[in-house]
């Protein structure tokens, strides 16, 4: 059997990893090929395009990228028509994923969805779209489950596979030296996000709030992890030139989250996996002015953050386009560093989150859930 799998951002290649190492562990004669990167390379997929170059966020940043959108779309369309898959796995990114399952809806070719479009947030009438072209989708957070069954598809909620994948490398005193931390003093981790634009349009914001922070506990240490979707040394040319002494690690997120006390992130999946470690955090994000305006028009929750949503009440602070300054970003940091009721709130709150994110096994279930649709446990 081959199987097509298309993951086109840095969240979808972590997933995608994770149930391609399902697969094989099932099924290890399957051929897996498509999108990803680098963790679905060392999974064993053959890599047709490169998802580090897809990642963007919103619809006015797409048009900056369109010639290479096209191409991957057309592509993947002709490997889709060569009739030489029995299956194809979309997961997430919906703006391509969705044209390619009507593709091989018609080409007879199963669909499967895995990690849903995020309709209950915005753009609802995708709903009807996934409906046509999508034979079943694999959802991993609860609710989800109830939009999908309601609008009569086959559906089947997982569990979040964050609870198999978030998780520390090394012990927290192993953290501290590896990292050159000194364990007697508070960090706050810096992580603006694993796409291009979000850097350009945050890190600088972050490092001036950390200035901030600084003068006000002088003693804090700052440590910002590089998405492997971000080359380090764009990162250093930055804030070249800054008197914090911010140390940047490549990789090794997981392990910055488990020695910071606190973070200062960009809105995505990355508040969720930070909730899933109990660290307090403030939300940020800022994009340009056109899709603020559309998301406002848009977007049907109130909040914006991952963690929040999951949670179902504002868990932590978000602070979004102007009211992302260094001002407030720091003033959100020091009072959740310095009083200490509101800390321990906030920390009991976010790892109750765990516990409605299922026992585990997503990956593997879904792994699974598709393959026997297929006839081929």
């Amino acid at each position: 059997m081959r199987i097509l799998i298309v993951a086109g951002e840095a969240s979808g290649d972590l997933h995608g990893s994770h149930l391609v190492k399902s697969f094989l562990k099932i099924r290890p004669d399957i051929e897996i090929c498509g999108v990803g990167g680098e963790g679905m390379k060392e999974a064993g997929v053959e890599i047709l395009f490169d998802a580090k170059d897809m990642g963007v966020v919103g619809g006015t940043e797409i048009i900056g990228k369109i010639g290479l959108f096209w191409n991957v779309y057309k592509r993947l369309s002709s490997e889709i028509k060569s009739d030489n898959y029995g299956a194809i796995i979309l997961i997430d990114y919906p703006t391509l994923n969705l044209r390619l399952a009507k593709i091989a809806k018609k080409r007879g070719i199963p669909v499967f969805y895995y990690i849903s479009p995020q309709i209950w947030a915005w753009r609802r009438g995708r709903l009807k779209k996934i409906r046509r072209f999508v034979d079943k989708m694999l959802v991993i957070l609860p609710f989800e489950e109830a939009i999908y069954k309601k609008a009569g598809m086959d559906v089947e909620y997982v569990g979040h596979p964050f609870i198999d994948i978030v998780k520390p490398t090394m012990s927290k005193e192993e953290g501290y030296k590896r990292f050159g931390i000194e364990p007697n003093k508070k960090v706050i981790g810096l992580l603006p996000g694993s796409r291009k634009n979000e850097i350009d349009s945050l890190l600088l914001t972050m490092v001036s709030a950390a200035k901030i922070i600084k003068s006000r506990i002088p003693h804090i240490q700052f440590i910002l992890p590089v998405a492997y979707t971000i080359d380090k040394d764009y990162i250093v040319s930055k804030i070249k030139g800054d008197s914090l002494d911010i140390k940047i690690v490549e990789g090794y997120t997981y392990d910055v989250m488990n020695i910071s006390d606190f973070l200062i992130l960009a809105s995505g999946s990355a508040t969720l996996e930070a909730g899933l470690f109990g660290v307090p955090m403030v939300i940020v994000y800022k994009v340009n002015l056109l899709t603020y305006i559309l998301g406002r028009i848009l977007v049907m929750v109130r909040d914006k953050g991952l963690v929040n949503i999951v949670a179902g009440q504002r868990v932590v602070p978000e602070l979004f386009q102007h009211k992302a300054t260094p001002e407030r970003i720091a003033s959100s940091a020091i009072t959740a560093i310095e009083d200490e009721g509101y800390y321990r709130f906030v920390k009991e709150n976010l790892l109750v989150i765990r516990n409605s994110l299922g026992k585990g096994g997503a990956s593997e279930r879904a792994a699974l859930s598709i393959l026997r649709s297929l006839g081929s446990e």
